[in-house]
């Protein structure tokens, strides 16, 4: 099972950007496909972004397409989202976890859910 430690997130105004990190601290098999999911109070987790071991298969959820940025150093074992023009709505605890490189992200079930890291966007 995957072990994983996100970082990155902050306070920010509307407009502004933040860098996200997932280190990947225990695995079994490094070749995963891996995600960004956030989850605000009282709704569920969502998918974000997630990509392919290799980064031949990208994928966003259409509120953040053109904004964030999912990229991944397998030789650092981290995996990055990029997040440029936040908004208010972006406010959420944001976890990494490995997950299915198609549409809408679902986990996958290969990695335990680290505490997140919080983002948050005043207007």
């Amino acid at each position: 099972q995957v072990q994983v430690l996100e970082s990155g997130g902050g306070l920010v105004r509307a407009g502004e950007s933040l860098r996200l990190s997932c280190k990947i601290t225990s695995w079994t098999n490094l070749r995963l496909a891996m995600g960004w999911f956030r989850q605000t109070p009282g709704k569920g987790r969502e998918g974000v972004s997630c990509m392919n071991w290799s980064g031949s298969i990208i994928q966003y959820d259409d509120s953040v397409k053109g904004r964030f940025t999912i990229s991944r150093d397998n030789g650092e074992n981290t995996i990055y989202l990029q997040m440029n023009d936040l908004k208010p709505e972006d406010t959420a605890m944001y976890y990494c976890a490995t997950a299915y490189p198609q549409e809408g992200c679902p986990y996958s079930g290969g990695s335990d859910w680290d505490r997140g890291t919080q983002v948050t966007v005043s207007p």
